[in-house]
């Protein structure tokens, strides 16, 4: 019997006819969905790769709850980014860099994190001027443009000093080398930056809130039916789903994508080929129980 799998792209019809496994594997496999909040802040960030050197680079402060996509989506613009390797002078440039900022405000530690990212070599002995300057000739050259500093709220572990001393590292970063920077942090970000007024004025801030029951909503959702290989249409943008899933996931997109990902697994598992609200319901409460 021939599938009809008209409602899958061209280019994702053979991978349906795989095995279950495959699928599966498939499935679970880590997808960037695009959508309208998400693209916006891509071609932000884009025009910031784009933008000449100057005295006053732009810099952007991309903050949500945990589990808002945050990563996924400075993950995505790293490859969107890749890597270049120079085989005239022998070096990788690396336009964009992600560092995860310390437990705490400490500039040593992120100066160790920088260095171990690119792979430079460094000493935990080294004077702090040390490795500032090592790490400054570091990202210098391998010409990062943008460096995206994840777990930003981490600022507010230190003391008053200890912020004030981050928070000049960061403007000295962006300053001296000419690049941007980008802070990726939960709401509490946006408190960590109000401690200096020129960081604040720098970083323009951009949210990616909880999803609502809108058209972006569904759009993001039905958007699921194009890359997870499943035999039958799923109909992911119907008012009952959509619903269903607001109401589980309380609006976080990891919880969206993560039931979205159980469902569709389950779909192959038992031949039903398709997702549904019971699927949805299931998803939750499995969940539910993992969190109990």
């Amino acid at each position: 019997m021939t599938l009809d799998l008209s409602h899958l792209p061209t280019a994702l019809r053979e991978r349906a006819c795989d095995s279950n496994e495959d699928r599966i594997r498939q499935v679970k496999e880590a997808n960037w969905v695009g959508y309208s909040r998400a693209n916006r802040a891509l071609a932000w960030l884009d025009e910031m790769i784009e933008q000449p050197s100057c005295a006053r680079m732009p810099c952007l402060l991309l903050y949500g709850e945990s589990g808002m996509g945050k990563t996924m989506l400075v993950e995505k613009f790293e490859r969107m980014h890749p890597r270049r390797h120079d085989r005239k002078s022998g070096i990788e440039s690396r336009p964009v860099m992600i560092v995860q900022f310390p437990s705490g405000p400490d500039e040593r530690r992120l100066f160790a994190r920088i260095l171990r990212a690119l792979g430079a070599p460094f000493s935990g002995y080294w004077r702090i001027d040390t490795l500032e300057t090592a790490t400054l000739n570091a990202l210098a050259l391998v010409r990062v443009q943008v460096l995206v500093i994840e777990e930003f709220q981490q600022l507010l572990a230190g003391n008053a000093r200890a912020q004030r001393i981050s928070l000049n590292l960061i403007k000295t970063i962006a300053n001296d080398l000419r690049i941007s920077i980008v802070g990726v942090g939960t709401d509490e970000a946006r408190y960590a930056i109000d401690a200096d007024a020129q960081i604040r004025r720098r970083f323009d801030p951009f949210a990616l809130p909880r999803w609502t029951e809108t058209e972006d909503f569904r759009d993001f959702v039905s958007a699921f039916g194009k890359i997870f290989p499943l035999r039958k249409a799923s109909f992911l943008g119907e008012r009952a789903l959509v619903q269903r899933l607001l109401q589980a996931s309380e609006g976080i997109t990891g919880l969206v994508t993560r039931m979205l990902s159980l469902a569709a697994v389950e779909a192959i598992r038992t031949s039903t080929e398709r997702i549904d609200v019971a699927g949805i319901d299931r998803a939750a409460k499995r969940l539910e129980d993992d969190f109990k």
